[in-house]
C-alpha cells in the first residue's frame, strides 16, 4: 500500500514509516520549541536519526492547551516548514486551520495532519486546491482545552471504539467525495485525544478493526500520558515505554508511527523487521 503525498509516494509496504515530531510552540522544549533556530536543528537531528517524516507542529494540543493566533501560528511554522522543504524528505504539518494549511502547501509542505480531521470551515477546500497532497484525519473527542474533562462513549454506538471507527469512516467518506484521492489519506485514532485510559486501552486492543475501513493506520502513543499511567513514570522518563507503544502499535497493524524519539524507535523497528515479525501483516 502507498501514500500518496504532494511530492513523494511512500511505500507503506516494505515496512514501517517513522513520523519524527518538530514542535514549535514555546512548551515544547524537549522537541523543537524554543525558537526557530532550534526547531530547524532539532528537524535535522531527527532526519540524521533516521525520521521517514517530518511532522511540524504550531499548535500545542496537549489536553488544556489554548490555541495561538493564526498569525502566531504561521511565524511558528512556516520558516521550519521552508527549510525542512529542501531535505529531500517529506514534510507534514500538524495543523487544523485553512489560513495555515494553504500557507504551508504553498510553501512545499508534503502533507496536513489534521488533529481536527478537516472539520473546520475552509479545511477541505484549502486541501482540494492542491490535488496530491497527503492527508492524515484524527479522531479527537472535544477540544484540546477540555477534551480530558469527562470523555464519554456511548455503548449504544459501539462504545469507544465503534465511535471512533464510525467518525473516521465518515470523514474518510466526506473528503474522499470532496475529490481527495484514497490514496492520499491515512487514519489516526486519536489515542490521548478525548479520551480515559480504559478508553485508549479498549480502542488500542482493537485497532485491528479500524483497518477495515481500508487506509493506512498512522497512530502517536509517544510520551501520552496513558503510558505513564501504566508504568508510573513521569513524561521525561517514558522512553521505553512509548518506543513499546510503537511496537505494539505496528504488530496491531500501524503502518506509521509518530515518535518524539526517533532513533531508539528506528533501531526497534530494525530489530522488529530482523526477527521477521513485520512479515506477519494482522
Amino acid at each position: 500500500m502507498l501514500w500518496q503525498t504532494a511530492r513523494f509516494a511512500l511505500d507503506l509496504r516494505a515496512r514501517p514509516l517513522v513520523m519524527g515530531i518538530v514542535n514549535t510552540t514555546p512548551d515544547s522544549f524537549s522537541d523543537g520549541g524554543r525558537d526557530t533556530a532550534a526547531a530547524i536543528a532539532h528537524a535535522e537531528r531527527l532526519c540524521a536519526e533516521g525520521a521517514d517524516i517530518l511532522d511540524i507542529g504550531g499548535e500545542s494540543t496537549r489536553p488544556g492547551s489554548q490555541m495561538p493566533s493564526v498569525e502566531e501560528e504561521l511565524c511558528r511554522v512556516l520558516p521550519v516548514v521552508r527549510q525542512a522543504v529542501r531535505w529531500g524528505v517529506p514534510v507534514s504539518v500538524d495543523t487544523s486551520r485553512p489560513e495555515v494549511i494553504r500557507a504551508v502547501l504553498e510553501a512545499g509542505a508534503d502533507i496536513v495532519n489534521d488533529v481536527r480531521a478537516l472539520t473546520w470551515p475552509g479545511a477541505l477546500a484549502a486541501v482540494q486546491a492542491f490535488p496530491g497532497v497527503g492527508v492524515c484525519l484524527m479522531h479527537m473527542q472535544g477540544q484540546p482545552a477540555t477534551m480530558q474533562a469527562n470523555p464519554c462513549y456511548e455503548e449504544a454506538n459501539g462504545g469507544v471504539v465503534g465511535e471512533v471507527r464510525a467518525f473516521l469512516a465518515d470523514r474518510l467518506a466526506a473528503v474522499t467525495a470532496a475529490g481527495v484521492a484514497p490514496a492520499c489519506i491515512t487514519l489516526d485514532p486519536g489515542y490521548g485525544f478525548g479520551k480515559s485510559q480504559a478508553h485508549n486501552l479498549a480502542l488500542w486492543r482493537a485497532q485491528r478493526e479500524l483497518l477495515a475501513l481500508g487506509r493506512p493506520l498512522l497512530v502517536g502513543w509517544s510520551r501520552k500520558g496513558t503510558l505513564g499511567q501504566i508504568t508510573g513514570r513521569p513524561v521525561g522518563e517514558r522512553l521505553v515505554a512509548s518506543v513499546s507503544a510503537a511496537l505494539a502499535s505496528v504488530a496491531l497493524g500501524a503502518r506509521i508511527v509518530r515518535v518524539h524519539d526517533v532513533a531508539a524507535t528506528v533501531d526497534a523497528l530494525k530489530v522488529w523487521q530482523a526477527a521477521g515479525l513485520d512479515d506477519v501483516q494482522p
